[in-house]
């Protein structure tokens, strides 16, 4: 019975992430911008655009120029989230491919710079009072999701050790509709539930700046206003001239 709730509940979950970032995208794709707003100084070609939006996506260029220790949490929170992330494809692929394997050893650390960098981010809610004025209730909610994701994890490493042989068939038994008995630790079943429920409302909630910053015009637009006029499709007139 808890294998069949919790294949279910993965099914469900993958769904709703799935098509509720596919609708996300489209809206960001497909909302106009009809002036030139790239935050100067700016690329003037289409390659210099990639290579900016290069720098924001891995470094957080401009969040370092801004505020060098907001930076150093929340880039060491999203790197470690990548390093851990990857460490998890282990369970689901047979067998394991080899730059999977070779990076085992790093997720056990970066699971702490994990927690590090999220108890940063989640302080400066407390501690900071304009950020205390514009955090909301589900913005403490989202942060304790994740520390609940990340402290369970780090208690079935170091603590309370699971199946990792049982869970493994369980999640590639997800994977080829074959399903498996899922191991009966609570922990892990908190574990597994908490992954669920982040997956349910990541399409609706601040997570989605993730796909969003690719579709914010002040990085992806060329900086060119004197050589091309803008003009948004819908605000176009038939025969007029660029």
């Amino acid at each position: 019975m808890v294998t069949m709730a919790f294949a279910i509940l993965f099914y469900a979950a993958a769904a709703i992430l799935a098509l509720g970032l596919a609708h996300k995208i489209h809206r960001y794709a497909t909302v106009p911008a009809p002036l030139k707003i790239p935050t100067t100084p700016a690329p003037t070609t289409a390659a210099g655009v990639v290579l900016r939006m290069g720098r924001e996506v891995v470094l957080f260029e401009s969040l370092f120029r801004s505020n060098k220790w907001i930076w150093l949490f929340g880039w060491t929170f999203h790197a470690a989230l990548v390093v851990v992330l990857l460490g998890h494809l282990r369970y689901f692929t047979e067998p394991v491919w080899l730059w999977v394997a070779w990076i085992q050893p790093f997720p056990k650390y970066a699971a702490f710079a994990l927690i590090g960098g999220l108890g940063g981010l989640w302080l400066r809610r407390v501690v900071l009072d304009r950020m205390r004025y514009i955090s909301g209730l589900s913005d403490h909610l989202m942060l304790l999701l994740l520390a609940g994701i990340a402290v369970t994890g780090l208690l079935m490493r170091y603590v309370e050790r699971v199946d990792i042989v049982g869970l493994k068939a369980f999640a590639l038994g997800l994977v080829y509709f074959d399903w498996q008995p899922l191991p009966g630790n609570p922990l892990l079943l908190l574990h597994l539930g908490l992954v669920a429920a982040l997956m349910i409302v990541f399409p609706f909630s601040k997570l989605l700046h993730a796909p969003g910053v690719f579709f914010s015009p002040t990085r992806n637009q060329i900086d060119n206003p004197r050589e091309k006029r803008n003009v948004t499709p819908w605000a176009a007139v038939p025969g007029a001239r660029d």
